[in-house]
């Protein structure tokens, strides 16, 4: 291989790099399929669009694509995105140049990279980049790294999850580094491009050359001029629409939503340099800063690197919800698989050996595959006492043995613990949950021993972990996890991620009231208010399938639990619960197959799964029904009508990779039967031409699909009941 001066001493002054540095001209070209629209449907067909780094016209530039995004670098006079577009619209995402990173390291700030000069923020033009000049203060490029995507961390496959998913997720790695000149630091921007999304993930590391202590004060991971929403003359006070970019980082908490949880990261500005836009004052908010908004105030010894969050970048390419949707769900379903995985699982509602080995048989008889000892139980994962631990094991070798997994619940936020362990906000702020431990508190060090040893000792395989940790500061200056106010929430977001990422490792599944799926969690809420599981039985049908229906423009199927509360919960007496549950088996049914049906878990809390043999009967066929449809049920899904008692409401999973495509779910919560027609766009199954759809286990009928990609579907459903239809292609006609 050749080198250029430049790039060839990059192995040498990047302790821990990977790879070897690269020459640009030794680069492919970049494919001409790259720079045209493509043919191809992504979300239909992915194979097609391999990630990659090419070389550019120049010799002095690079690109980063895969045929539905791509990133232009110019490398000198120092390394900059000039262009970065998407291919699937032939739209520019940008309109000028922005550092790669920011850096403030011991007070003083630094634009990574970047190029000055742009003489209008609307637009670049190839003939002003050719005019850029580099910031003298900035740190120079010194050569780029192209390898293979990493894991994150391990992730240990002991469950079901969806066919055919891959950890790493494929793709192409791209590290450019700079150098602070005479200073010994060295940054480096990291980026991962994914085969088959248009979705790029970024990072920074700073590495400590020097012979003394830096501190890491700010940083800015990804700084976009992003083209612009919309454009208004005049602001009234209402908001402005940011640009159609969904960005989102692995430091992600305090919702149950992506956009809650990243507000402290995510960042649409103003931009102060766009003096051209059509906002008279200047207020479009089309500057996108991925940037915490405390901290992280990292110290860095001598030899050693600081590595920030990631932040994954999916510039969308349509305005429609359905299809933002989807691309959203192929995005968590490609860098954090582990959502995938989607066990059907009872929340006993006791602790005691009698009620969990009746949990244990019950499941195993019908075909759950998980107990929880839930909030409530009487368990106690802080018990380190021998005899307990030894007790637990035995728990968990009585549900291996029967093929099931356990696990149970743990309080972490919404609590006080006193001894100067909670956290000391600012004045005039409050704790999320009003009261919470630090987690960098001399508590809070125990108990996370407690819960690695915990896990060590007794082969339990879940973790429902309460609260978790919402993001809270704290200025106290005597916890041993953090110094003070600066580096307190980086500190406690480390502790518990580090935890979450321990226990992906070692397979055990977690769910989690937050959004920490990127770093380990498979579970959060789907979104429901506790209460509405007072309400009468009839209402809780209706409340499920519309919390299914709307949590799912953003969650896959799996990634939300819904609640069955087969005990009374948060009140309403006999009228909202189901046990006795032989004498309610109509409810038990329309709350089984309201959620299986939509391919969604839920926490199925009481002392018992069933009371008769019926009621056995009954769980295990629904059971039966949904692992005998999974791969579809936990495929992505097309939203068809929303619940509202009125009428029937209905779903439609789909998956282009299946022999059966998709599958249309129908729900009629009326007294009386209904009989009716409904239009069902089969676009996001692949088929084309013609469609086979059969109704449960009838026989299978052709349709012809219309040029608006529908067919139209005859269903008759009797009184508060359900009915499916699979739907395949003529291939799989006598499957």
């Amino acid at each position: 291989m050749r080198y250029s001066p430049i790039l060839a001493v990059i192995g040498l002054l990047i302790p821990g790099a990977i790879g070897q540095a690269t020459d640009v001209a030794e680069l492919p070209r970049l494919p001409a399929s790259h720079l045209q629209q493509p043919r191809t449907d992504w979300l239909i067909d992915p194979s097609p669009f391999e990630a990659g780094v090419y070389r550019g016209d120049r010799t002095d530039e690079i690109i980063l694509s895969n045929g539905l995004i791509r990133r232009r670098f110019r490398l000198s006079p120092n390394a900059a995105t000039i262009a970065f577009d998407n291919v699937v619209t032939g739209q520019a995402i940008i309109r000028g140049v922005e550092p790669e990173a920011l850096v403030e390291i011991d007070g003083a700030s630094y634009e990574v990279g970047g190029l000055k000069g742009q003489p209008d923020y609307a637009f670049l033009t190839p003939e002003w980049a050719d005019s850029l000049e580099a910031d003298p203060k900035a740190p120079r490029f010194t050569g780029f790294t192209v390898g293979e995507t990493k894991e994150r961390f391990p992730w240990k496959r002991v469950r079901h999850h969806a066919p055919g998913v891959k950890w790493p997720p494929p793709g192409v790695s791209l590290r450019m580094d700079y150098s602070l000149p005479g200073s010994g630091i060295r940054v480096a921007v990291h980026y991962e491009l994914y085969d088959g999304i248009p979705a790029l993930c970024k990072w920074i590391t700073v590495n400590n050359g020097t012979n003394r202590v830096i501190t890491v004060n700010r940083f800015t991971s990804e700084i976009l001029a992003a083209v612009e929403y919309a454009t208004a003359v005049e602001f009234t006070g209402l908001a402005y629409r940011t640009p159609n970019i969904h960005v989102e980082t692995d430091m992600a908490f305090g919702g149950f939503t992506q956009a809650n949880a990243n507000i402290r990261n995510v960042h649409w500005e103003t931009d102060p340099d766009y003096k051209t836009q059509v906002s008279y004052r200047r207020l479009n908010p089309c500057l996108l800063k991925v940037s915490p908004d405390l901290g992280p105030d990292q110290r860095i010894e001598p030899g050693g690197t600081f590595e920030s969050f990631r932040a994954f970048v999916l510039p969308y390419d349509s305005y429609d919800r359905e299809r933002q949707g989807l691309a959203l769900r192929r995005m968590y379903r490609t860098v954090a698989p582990w959502v995938t995985e989607n066990p059907l699982m009872m929340h006993v509602r006791w602790s005691d050996w009698k009620s969990v080995k009746r949990a244990i048989d019950q499941c195993a008889d019908v075909g759950f595959e998980m107990v929880i000892l839930t909030f409530g139980s009487g368990f106690d994962i802080e018990n380190d006492r021998p005899d307990y631990l030894a007790k637990m094991k035995r728990y968990a070798d009585y549900a291996a043995g029967k093929g099931i997994e356990i696990g149970g619940y743990s309080l972490l936020a919404s609590r006080t613990i006193g001894g100067g362990n909670n956290v000391v906000m600012p004045a005039g702020k409050k704790p999320r949950f009003n009261h919470s431990p630090c987690l960098g508190s001399v508590w809070a060090k125990t108990y996370f021993a407690k819960l690695y040893n915990f896990f060590e000792q007794t082969g339990f395989r879940l973790l429902e972990h309460d609260g978790s940790y919402p993001g809270d500061e704290c200025i106290a200056t005597t916890h041993p996890g953090h110094r003070g106010h600066a580096d307190s929430r980086w500190a406690q977001w480390r502790v518990i991620s580090d935890f979450y990422k321990y226990c992906r490792a070692h397979g055990v599944y977690l769910n989690v009231p937050d959004y920490y799926y990127l770093t380990g969690s498979s579970k959060c809420g789907m979104g429901y208010r506790e209460s509405n599981w007072s309400l009468p039985r009839a209402q809780q049908v209706i409340h499920t399938r519309q919390n299914i229906y709307d949590g799912t423009w953003e969650k896959t199927p799996s990634m939300g639990w819904m609640f069955v509360p087969l005990t009374e919960y948060h009140g309403g007496g006999a009228a909202a619960t189901i046990e006795p549950l032989d004498e309610h088996r109509d409810h038990y049914e329309r709350m089984l197959y309201s959620n299986l049906a939509m391919g969604v878990q839920a926490a199925y809390r009481g002392p018992r799964l069933y009371d008769t043999s019926r009621t056995r009967d009954l769980v295990a066929q629904w059971v039966t029904w949904f692992k005998k449809h999974r791969d579809i049920l936990e495929s992505d899904v097309v939203h068809g009508r929303r619940a509202d008692g009125r009428d029937i409401d209905w779903m439609l999973h789909v998956n282009p990779n299946l022999a059966q495509r998709g599958m249309v779910v129908v729900f009629n919560p009326l007294r009386r039967a209904v009989k009716k027609k409904i239009r069902v766009n089969l676009y996001y199954t692949g088929l084309t031409e013609t469609a086979v759809i059969r109704e449960q286990e009838g026989e299978p009928k052709t349709y012809v699909i219309n040029r608006r990609d529908e067919v139209e579907l005859p269903v008759e459903v009797g009184p508060e009941s359900m009915t499916w239809f699979t739907i395949s292609g003529q291939e799989s006609r006598s499957r």
